[in-house]
């Protein structure tokens, strides 16, 4: 039972929680999801993270939330570029999406004896993602405990968030000290048709300035730069 899943998505933030798990003694199995979302390059970058960090296995699950929609990540909507308005949900949040990741992650766990699920969420530095908060996480251990053949005969699946109440800048200082390289990951939510990360998203505002936070360089190129 030394066996994890750690949903790794190619961001900063799941990169940082393989290597933590890892370093926690885990033999980790790496999910990835290819949901239909607009940064594609995401799942090219879980990629190249799994195999630069080391894991037991990795897959890439194929789920269409085109199909839910509701999304600027997954519909035809302009991303936006402003600071977020605090205490809104933006439109980048995906409709009950770590809901659905971690229930994949969770039957898997099921069908590998798996004692552990590994999510990099973070309630700090994200604006307002429901799926993101502490209350959450907990719930959802208390549904693996209920709904699972495992947690039937007496063995809980624990859901680990290590990034949970970290800010970014920490969780960067936390990565660089285990070996993460930065270079593989790839966060942002519109890059351009060349692939750059936009630099003017939310996701990348969060990320340069964590890095610039933490005393470090983003080793990623980008097609402009926040302000």
């Amino acid at each position: 039972m030394n066996r994890a899943i750690c949903l790794l998505s190619g961001g900063l933030d799941s990169a940082t929680t393989l290597a933590i798990a890892k370093s926690e003694g885990w033999a980790v199995h790496a999910l990835t999801f290819d949901y239909g979302q607009r940064a594609t390059a995401e799942v090219q970058a879980a990629l190249k993270v799994a195999a630069h960090i080391g894991v037991a296995s990795h897959k890439v699950f194929q789920i269409d939330l085109r199909q839910i929609g509701g999304s600027a990540l997954t519909e035809e909507w302009e991303v936006p570029k402003q600071e977020p308005v605090p205490g809104t949900i933006p439109s980048t949040y995906v409709p009950a999406r770590n809901t659905i990741l971690l229930s994949c992650a969770l039957g898997y766990a099921e069908v590998i004896r798996a004692a552990a699920i590994y999510i990099g969420v973070n309630s700090l530095d994200y604006s307002g993602y429901p799926d993101c908060r502490p209350e959450f996480i907990t719930a959802f251990e208390r549904l693996a405990g209920l709904a699972t053949r495992m947690g039937s005969e007496g063995v809980q699946i624990r859901i680990h968030a290590p990034l949970i109440s970290l800010s970014k800048a920490d969780i960067i200082r936390r990565g660089a000290q285990l070996g993460v390289d930065y270079g593989w990951t790839f966060s942002c939510y519109d890059p351009s048709p060349t692939g750059l990360a936009c630099g003017l998203c939310e996701s990348c505002r969060i990320r340069l300035n964590g890095f610039k936070e933490a005393g470090l360089v983003d080793p990623i190129p980008y097609q402009s730069y926040g302000k």
